[in-house]
Protein backbone atom coordinates (compact mmCIF):
# COMPACT_ATOMS: atom_id res chain seq x y z
CA UNK A 1 0.00 0.00 0.00
CA UNK A 2 2.70 2.43 0.92
CA UNK A 3 4.65 1.66 -2.26
CA UNK A 4 1.72 1.79 -4.53
CA UNK A 5 1.07 5.78 -2.72
CA UNK A 6 4.37 6.72 -3.73
CA UNK A 7 3.82 7.74 -7.03
CA UNK A 8 0.44 9.76 -6.41
CA UNK A 9 2.70 11.40 -3.78
CA UNK A 10 5.31 12.58 -6.12
CA UNK A 11 3.08 13.74 -8.26
CA UNK A 12 1.18 15.70 -6.25
CA UNK A 13 4.40 16.98 -5.07
CA UNK A 14 5.24 17.65 -8.33
CA UNK A 15 1.94 19.67 -9.50
CA UNK A 16 2.31 21.82 -6.27
CA UNK A 17 5.79 22.67 -7.42
CA UNK A 18 4.63 23.13 -10.89
CA UNK A 19 1.88 25.69 -9.58
CA UNK A 20 4.55 27.66 -7.16
CA UNK A 21 7.03 28.32 -10.51
CA UNK A 22 3.60 29.52 -12.45
CA UNK A 23 2.85 31.83 -9.77
CA UNK A 24 6.44 33.26 -9.28
CA UNK A 25 6.47 33.83 -13.27
CA UNK A 26 3.22 35.79 -12.73
CA UNK A 27 4.24 38.05 -10.03
CA UNK A 28 7.56 39.04 -12.17
CA UNK A 29 4.89 39.59 -15.00
CA UNK A 30 3.38 41.93 -13.22
CA UNK A 31 6.09 43.50 -11.36
CA UNK A 32 7.41 44.10 -15.21
CA UNK A 33 4.01 45.81 -16.20
CA UNK A 34 4.20 48.33 -12.84
CA UNK A 35 7.08 49.37 -13.66
CA UNK A 36 6.64 49.68 -17.18
CA UNK A 37 3.81 51.75 -16.12
CA UNK A 38 5.24 53.88 -13.61
CA UNK A 39 8.23 54.81 -16.72
CA UNK A 40 5.47 55.62 -19.04
CA UNK A 41 4.20 58.17 -16.25
CA UNK A 42 7.33 59.69 -16.06
CA UNK A 43 8.18 59.65 -19.67
CA UNK A 44 6.57 62.98 -20.51
CA UNK A 45 4.42 61.65 -22.96
CA UNK A 46 1.78 63.76 -24.84
CA UNK A 47 -0.92 61.38 -25.87
CA UNK A 48 -4.54 62.94 -27.37
CA UNK A 49 -7.64 61.08 -27.41
CA UNK A 50 -9.95 62.97 -29.15
CA UNK A 51 -10.32 66.14 -27.23
CA UNK A 52 -8.59 64.60 -23.96
CA UNK A 53 -4.88 65.07 -23.91
CA UNK A 54 -3.16 62.98 -21.48
CA UNK A 55 0.31 64.52 -20.39
CA UNK A 56 2.55 62.42 -18.68
CA UNK A 57 5.12 63.71 -15.97
CA UNK A 58 8.35 65.45 -18.03
CA UNK A 59 11.46 64.50 -15.88
CA UNK A 60 15.54 65.80 -16.55
CA UNK A 61 16.94 62.89 -17.04
CA UNK A 62 19.91 64.45 -17.96
CA UNK A 63 20.05 65.91 -14.38
CA UNK A 64 19.46 62.91 -12.54
CA UNK A 65 22.50 61.21 -15.04
CA UNK A 66 24.78 64.18 -13.52
CA UNK A 67 23.44 64.57 -9.59
CA UNK A 68 23.19 60.52 -8.82
CA UNK A 69 26.44 60.12 -8.69
CA UNK A 70 26.89 63.14 -5.74
CA UNK A 71 24.22 61.95 -4.00
CA UNK A 72 25.46 58.54 -4.01
CA UNK A 73 27.96 59.68 -1.48
CA UNK A 74 25.47 59.62 1.46
CA UNK A 75 25.12 55.76 1.31
CA UNK A 76 27.85 54.93 3.19
CA UNK A 77 26.68 58.02 5.89
CA UNK A 78 22.92 56.51 5.67
CA UNK A 79 24.90 52.97 6.11
CA UNK A 80 27.05 53.98 8.85
CA UNK A 81 24.32 55.18 10.99
CA UNK A 82 22.23 52.90 10.39
CA UNK A 83 24.44 49.73 11.19
CA UNK A 84 25.70 51.18 14.05
CA UNK A 85 21.93 52.02 15.65
CA UNK A 86 20.61 48.39 15.07
CA UNK A 87 24.40 46.82 16.75
CA UNK A 88 23.61 49.31 19.87
CA UNK A 89 19.66 49.19 19.90
CA UNK A 90 20.11 45.78 19.82
CA UNK A 91 22.46 45.45 23.33
CA UNK A 92 19.87 47.60 24.69
CA UNK A 93 16.88 46.03 23.75
CA UNK A 94 18.61 42.81 25.40
CA UNK A 95 19.49 44.66 28.47
CA UNK A 96 15.91 45.72 28.68
CA UNK A 97 14.36 42.72 28.03
CA UNK A 98 16.37 40.81 31.02
CA UNK A 99 15.28 44.02 33.32
CA UNK A 100 11.53 43.24 32.62
CA UNK A 101 12.41 39.52 33.47
CA UNK A 102 14.04 40.31 36.30
CA UNK A 103 12.09 40.60 40.10
CA UNK A 104 13.85 43.39 40.99
CA UNK A 105 11.86 45.99 41.44
CA UNK A 106 14.16 49.18 40.45
CA UNK A 107 15.50 47.37 36.86
CA UNK A 108 12.00 46.64 36.40
CA UNK A 109 10.87 50.03 37.02
CA UNK A 110 13.54 51.18 35.35
CA UNK A 111 13.04 48.87 31.27
CA UNK A 112 9.53 49.91 31.96
CA UNK A 113 9.93 53.87 32.21
CA UNK A 114 12.14 53.75 29.67
CA UNK A 115 10.37 51.79 27.23
CA UNK A 116 7.04 53.83 27.78
CA UNK A 117 9.47 57.47 27.58
CA UNK A 118 10.38 56.27 24.30
CA UNK A 119 7.11 54.67 22.99
CA UNK A 120 5.33 57.21 23.86
CA UNK A 121 7.01 60.31 22.27
CA UNK A 122 8.14 60.71 18.73
CA UNK A 123 11.74 59.66 16.89
CA UNK A 124 11.86 63.36 14.90
CA UNK A 125 11.71 64.60 18.73
CA UNK A 126 14.31 62.36 20.31
CA UNK A 127 16.55 63.29 17.16
CA UNK A 128 15.93 66.99 17.53
CA UNK A 129 16.19 66.67 21.53
CA UNK A 130 19.58 65.12 21.51
CA UNK A 131 21.15 67.79 18.90
CA UNK A 132 19.39 71.02 20.30
CA UNK A 133 17.58 70.26 24.19
CA UNK A 134 21.13 68.98 25.50
CA UNK A 135 23.27 71.54 25.11
CA UNK A 136 21.45 73.73 27.50
CA UNK A 137 22.56 71.29 29.65
CA UNK A 138 26.22 71.39 28.60
CA UNK A 139 26.11 68.23 26.62
CA UNK A 140 26.89 69.06 22.91
CA UNK A 141 26.67 66.33 20.59
CA UNK A 142 27.59 65.76 17.31
CA UNK A 143 24.60 65.66 14.85
CA UNK A 144 25.33 62.10 13.45
CA UNK A 145 25.84 61.23 17.13
CA UNK A 146 22.78 63.17 18.21
CA UNK A 147 20.84 60.76 15.28
CA UNK A 148 22.79 57.46 16.39
CA UNK A 149 21.67 57.90 19.74
CA UNK A 150 18.30 58.13 19.08
CA UNK A 151 17.79 56.11 16.39
CA UNK A 152 19.42 53.17 18.97
CA UNK A 153 17.06 54.42 22.17
CA UNK A 154 13.88 54.59 20.12
CA UNK A 155 14.46 51.08 17.86
CA UNK A 156 16.00 49.60 21.86
CA UNK A 157 12.79 50.26 22.92
CA UNK A 158 10.93 48.50 20.88
CA UNK A 159 13.05 46.13 20.24
CA UNK A 160 12.71 44.86 23.68
CA UNK A 161 10.01 43.04 23.31
CA UNK A 162 10.91 41.05 20.41
CA UNK A 163 13.64 40.00 22.83
CA UNK A 164 11.41 39.21 25.79
CA UNK A 165 9.29 36.94 23.72
CA UNK A 166 12.71 35.12 22.47
CA UNK A 167 13.80 34.43 25.72
CA UNK A 168 10.48 33.56 27.08
CA UNK A 169 10.23 31.18 23.61
CA UNK A 170 12.95 28.83 25.51
CA UNK A 171 11.41 25.71 26.69
CA UNK A 172 11.03 26.01 31.09
CA UNK A 173 12.02 22.26 30.93
CA UNK A 174 15.53 23.76 29.51
CA UNK A 175 15.73 26.11 32.17
CA UNK A 176 14.37 23.73 35.56
CA UNK A 177 17.23 20.78 33.89
CA UNK A 178 19.54 23.21 33.39
CA UNK A 179 19.24 24.32 37.51
CA UNK A 180 18.90 20.65 38.25
CA UNK A 181 22.20 19.94 36.58
CA UNK A 182 23.86 22.63 38.70
CA UNK A 183 24.06 25.62 36.73
CA UNK A 184 23.78 29.25 38.15
CA UNK A 185 21.19 31.27 36.87
CA UNK A 186 23.59 33.47 34.79
CA UNK A 187 25.19 29.93 33.74
CA UNK A 188 21.68 28.79 32.64
CA UNK A 189 20.72 31.93 30.95
CA UNK A 190 24.54 32.09 28.93
CA UNK A 191 25.28 28.86 27.70
CA UNK A 192 21.24 27.78 27.28
CA UNK A 193 18.40 30.35 27.10
CA UNK A 194 20.36 33.35 25.31
CA UNK A 195 21.82 30.94 22.23
CA UNK A 196 18.02 29.92 21.51
CA UNK A 197 16.76 33.59 22.21
CA UNK A 198 19.22 34.85 19.90
CA UNK A 199 17.98 32.41 17.14
CA UNK A 200 14.11 32.91 17.93
CA UNK A 201 15.14 37.23 17.70
CA UNK A 202 17.27 37.40 14.62
CA UNK A 203 15.03 37.57 11.48
CA UNK A 204 13.02 40.35 13.47
CA UNK A 205 15.60 42.12 14.10
CA UNK A 206 16.35 42.14 10.23
CA UNK A 207 12.81 43.72 9.92
CA UNK A 208 13.96 46.28 12.18
CA UNK A 209 17.03 47.07 10.35
CA UNK A 210 15.33 47.42 7.02
CA UNK A 211 13.31 49.58 8.79
CA UNK A 212 15.53 51.96 10.56
CA UNK A 213 17.47 52.26 7.24
CA UNK A 214 14.91 54.26 5.82
CA UNK A 215 14.50 56.27 9.41
CA UNK A 216 17.48 57.20 9.61
CA UNK A 217 16.50 59.78 6.68
CA UNK A 218 15.31 62.17 9.92
CA UNK A 219 18.46 62.78 10.71
CA UNK A 220 19.22 64.90 7.56
CA UNK A 221 16.34 67.02 9.79
CA UNK A 222 19.87 68.58 11.49
CA UNK A 223 21.27 69.84 8.31
CA UNK A 224 24.40 68.38 9.68
CA UNK A 225 24.24 65.02 8.47
CA UNK A 226 25.73 64.34 5.00
CA UNK A 227 23.12 61.33 4.10
CA UNK A 228 21.04 60.24 1.42
CA UNK A 229 18.82 62.09 2.01
CA UNK A 230 20.59 65.35 2.86
CA UNK A 231 22.49 65.10 -0.44
CA UNK A 232 19.54 64.56 -2.17
CA UNK A 233 17.42 67.49 -0.58
CA UNK A 234 20.65 69.97 -1.08
CA UNK A 235 20.92 68.87 -5.12
CA UNK A 236 16.87 69.18 -5.64
CA UNK A 237 16.88 72.75 -4.03
CA UNK A 238 20.46 73.99 -5.72
CA UNK A 239 18.69 73.46 -9.41
CA UNK A 240 15.18 73.63 -8.27
CA UNK A 241 14.52 69.81 -9.54
CA UNK A 242 13.17 68.23 -6.27
CA UNK A 243 11.01 65.86 -7.76
CA UNK A 244 14.40 64.06 -9.40
CA UNK A 245 16.45 63.81 -6.81
CA UNK A 246 14.03 62.88 -4.27
CA UNK A 247 13.47 59.97 -7.27
CA UNK A 248 17.09 58.94 -7.42
CA UNK A 249 17.13 59.19 -3.34
CA UNK A 250 13.50 57.29 -3.28
CA UNK A 251 15.48 54.02 -5.86
CA UNK A 252 18.77 54.26 -3.20
CA UNK A 253 16.53 53.46 -0.62
CA UNK A 254 14.41 51.43 -2.49
CA UNK A 255 17.06 49.25 -3.66
CA UNK A 256 19.29 48.65 -0.65
CA UNK A 257 15.73 47.74 1.12
CA UNK A 258 15.70 44.83 -1.87
CA UNK A 259 18.78 43.57 -0.86
CA UNK A 260 18.46 43.44 2.84
CA UNK A 261 15.36 42.19 2.43
CA UNK A 262 16.64 39.42 0.23
CA UNK A 263 19.76 38.61 2.76
CA UNK A 264 17.34 38.31 5.68
CA UNK A 265 15.07 36.17 3.68
CA UNK A 266 18.45 33.86 3.13
CA UNK A 267 18.85 34.00 7.04
CA UNK A 268 15.23 33.23 7.55
CA UNK A 269 15.56 30.10 5.78
CA UNK A 270 18.86 29.09 7.34
CA UNK A 271 17.67 29.34 10.36
CA UNK A 272 14.15 27.08 9.62
CA UNK A 273 16.74 24.43 7.99
CA UNK A 274 18.26 24.77 11.50
CA UNK A 275 15.39 24.30 13.25
CA UNK A 276 14.63 21.31 11.17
Amino acid sequence: MAVESLPQAELILKQQERAQRTFRVRVIVWWGIILAALIFIFSGVSIEIGPITIQTIQIDWEFIQRVSPIIRQGVVVTLLISVTSIIVASFLALLTALARLSRIAFLYALSTFYVSLIRGTPLILQIVFFFLALPQMGIVLDATLSGILALSLNYGAYMSETFRAGIQGVGKGQREAALALGMTHGQMMRRIVLPQALRIVIPPIGNDFIAMLKDSALVSTLGFVRDLMWYGQNQGRREFRSLEALLVVAAWYWGMTIIFTWLQSRVEKRMARGDR
